[in-house]
C-alpha cells in the first residue's frame, strides 16, 4: 500500500505542472483529494491492514495530502496571474489618450433668474413662502375678491379639476392662506408653477411661473411699494434703471398699478427692445383691497399692504434678451448652454 500511495503522489504531482488552467487544476483535485479520489480508496482500504500498520498507512496519507494541496495551492496561484498577465497584454491602456470631458449640467436660466430675484427680496427682511398648485377655488379666487361671476374664472382661463378645485391661476393663493393665519406683520414672497389655458405662442404658455409678493402691517403705504419696486429694479436690472407706475385695475388692490423699468438695453432713449419707447412694463401691484383683508381676517381700519405679482418668465426673457418664451422649455442644448 505505501508503493501504492507513493506512485498516486509522483503521478498527481506530475499532472498539477502539467495543469494549464484552473478547470483542469479542479478535475486532477477531485481524482485524488475528492470523496471517490485515489487516496479516499486507500483510506477505505485500511480496514484491511493490521493494527500496527494503519497508524503509519494514514500517517502517510496524510502527508501526503498535505502536500499535494500545497503543490495546488501554489499551481492555482501561477495560473491567476498567468491569466491576469495575459488579460493585461489584452487590455492595455494608452495613457497619452485625451481623456472623455464629463459634461456638467448647470442651472436653467428661469432657475438663475429666480434666485437672482428671491437674493434681491430676501436682502430686504422678505421670507420665501410656497404652496400647493392644486388649489381651492375659495384660496385662488374668491378670497382675492373674485366672485362667481368674474370674467377669471371662467372654464376657458381656469383648468377646473372639480368645481371647487383647479390648478391655481396665480400664487396669489399663497397670499391669502398666510393672511387668513393672521400671524402679523407679514412680508413674504411666493414663487411657484401656475397654470391657464393659454396657447402656445412667443410670450404665453399654459405653464408658466410667478413670483408674488405681499406686505401687509400697519401704517404700509402706497410710498412703500414704490421704493420695493424701485430697489427691486436696480438690483435686479440694474443701478441704473427707474421704475414708473401706470393706473391700472386689479380686483384683489385698490389703487392698482401697472409698473414699467427704463430699458435696460438702451437706458430709456428708446430701441428695438422697448419698442421705441424707452419703458419695459415688468408687473402689476397695489394696495391690497380692504375688502380681501376683511376676509383674510385682517382689520383694514388698523393694518394695510401692498402686493405685487412678476412674470418669471417675463423678467428672465427681458434680462437675457431672449425674444421666444417657448425656448424656455424646449431643452434645446444649444440654447441652454448659453447660460
Amino acid at each position: 500500500m505505501s508503493e501504492s500511495l507513493q506512485k498516486i503522489q509522483e503521478e498527481a504531482v506530475q499532472k498539477i505542472r502539467e495543469a494549464s488552467n484552473q478547470e483542469m487544476l479542479e478535475e486532477i483535485r477531485v481524482s485524488i483529494l475528492g470523496k471517490k479520489g485515489a487516496l479516499t480508496q486507500i483510506l477505505k482500504g485500511m480496514k484491511d491492514l493490521s493494527p500496527e500498520e494503519r497508524p503509519k498507512i494514514g500517517q502517510k496519507v496524510n502527508e501526503a495530502r498535505a502536500a499535494l494541496e500545497e503543490i495546488m495551492l501554489q499551481k492555482r496561484k501561477e495560473l491567476k496571474h498567468a491569466v491576469l498577465t495575459e488579460r493585461l497584454k489584452r487590455e492595455t491602456i494608452d495613457v497619452t489618450l485625451p481623456g472623455k470631458r464629463q459634461i456638467r449640467g448647470h442651472r436653467h436660466p428661469n432657475q438663475i433668474a429666480l434666485e437672482d430675484l428671491e437674493r434681491v427680496f430676501i436682502g430686504m427682511g422678505y421670507e420665501v413662502v410656497e404652496g400647493p398648485e392644486i388649489e381651492y377655488d375659495r384660496y385662488n379666487f374668491e378670497l382675492l375678491n373674485i366672485p362667481a361671476n368674474h370674467p377669471a374664472k371662467d372654464e376657458q382661463d381656469t383648468f377646473y379639476i372639480t368645481k371647487d378645485i383647479l390648478l391655481r391661476t396665480q400664487t396669489s393663493s399663497v397670499q391669502a392662506r398666510i393672511m387668513e393665519q393672521g400671524k402679523l406683520p407679514i412680508k413674504i414672497i411666493s414663487p411657484g408653477r401656475v397654470f391657464r389655458s393659454d396657447e402656445v405662442d412667443a410670450t404665453h404658455s399654459p405653464s408658466f411661473h410667478q413670483v408674488e409678493g405681499l406686505v401687509v402691517g400697519k401704517n404700509v403705504t402706497m410710498a412703500d411699494l414704490k421704493g420695493t419696486l424701485d430697489q427691486f429694479a436696480r438690483e435686479f436690472f440694474g443701478p441704473k434703471t427707474k421704475t414708473k407706475l401706470r393706473p391700472h385695475h386689479f380686483p384683489f388692490t385698490e389703487p392698482s398699478a401697472e409698473v414699467d423699468v427704463t430699458c435696460f438695453k438702451c437706458g430709456g432713449k428708446g430701441c428695438s427692445v422697448c419698442k421705441g419707447s424707452g419703458w419695459i412694463e415688468i408687473l402689476g401691484c397695489g394696495m391690497v383691497h380692504p375688502h380681501v383683508l376683511e376676509m383674510c381676517g385682517i382689520d383694514p381700519e388698523v393694518y394695510s399692504g401692498f402686493a405685487f405679482g412678476i412674470g418669471l418668465e417675463r423678467v428672465t426673457l427681458l434680462k437675457y434678451e431672449i425674444d421666444d418664451m417657448r425656448l424656455l422649455y424646449e431643452n434645446d442644448i444649444r440654447f441652454l448652454g448659453q447660460f
